[in-house]
């Protein structure tokens, strides 16, 4: 169903690449852009090859440049092996539209062979940074993740575009888990987005080195600040907690 021209949400492909049941990692604008950063490290570190984007009427009118490169805001990338795939969203999105959007992408993974989609994220936290990760998913991987020194979250809820994606999980035969670290509410935070790649590497065992993204704090502060500002003040009037 289209409205002038735009489709509900769609995954458009730009690149075939045969893809081998991958897992599917997703990172979101949230607390710290730690989710985002994270994906976009992975995507860089393992080469990853862009093949596709979302496109939706319910998306804002805008795109994304960094260093005055243009580029679609929210896409879809794969390894060279097609056994890992990321979804990466580089803006602040409605509520209005959310379960159009998460559909379409537990249409694709399935479409793709996928069993797993792992959501990466920040909490919004005004504590010092600890390093930790989190975890929230069905019971039988909590307990897997407890092995990866990575703890079950207790309880709470999850809400926004990683809520619908989850939820839609539950009725699907797909497998959704969340990663989750305490993140900075009103700067990009590196330190949250190495800890969640260091959680990946124990629990999927991708051996990512996270030096570099450790040592470019002040850069990605100068380079991410307007869309960490744009969801600080989108935080304070559609409040998405976890905890």
């Amino acid at each position: 169903m289209t409205n002038n021209g735009f489709p509900e949400a769609q995954v458009y492909e730009v690149k075939k690449i045969q893809l081998r049941n991958p897992i599917i990692f997703a990172g979101f604008v949230g607390a710290g852009l730690a989710g985002s950063l994270a994906v976009g490290y992975m995507i860089n570190k393992l080469k990853m090859q862009e093949i596709g984007f979302m496109r939706s009427k319910y998306l804002p009118p805008s795109t994304v440049f960094i260093q005055g490169t243009l580029r679609h805001p929210f896409r879809f990338y794969a390894n060279e092996e097609g056994t890992i795939c990321a979804i990466i969203c580089e803006i602040t999105l409605r509520m209005e539209g959310l379960y159009a959007i998460s559909s379409e992408i537990l249409e694709w993974a399935e479409e793709k062979g996928s069993n797993e989609i792992v959501i990466l994220d920040g909490v919004a936290s005004k504590e010092a940074h600890d390093n930790k990760a989190f975890c929230a998913a069905e019971e039988d991987l909590c307990r897997v993740m407890a092995d990866k020194d990575i703890n079950m979250i207790p309880q709470g809820f999850i809400t926004g575009i990683p809520g619908g994606i989850l939820n839609e999980c539950l009725i699907r035969k797909i497998r959704g888990v969340t990663l989750l670290v305490k993140a900075n509410p009103e700067m990009p935070d590196p330190l949250a987005a190495a800890t969640l790649v260091e959680a990946v590497n124990r629990a999927y065992d991708t051996n990512i080195d996270t030096s570099d993204l450790r040592n470019q704090k002040e850069q990605l502060g100068q380079d991410f600040k307007e869309l960490s500002d744009k969801y600080a003040q989108a935080r304070k009037t559609n409040s998405d907690m976890y905890m």
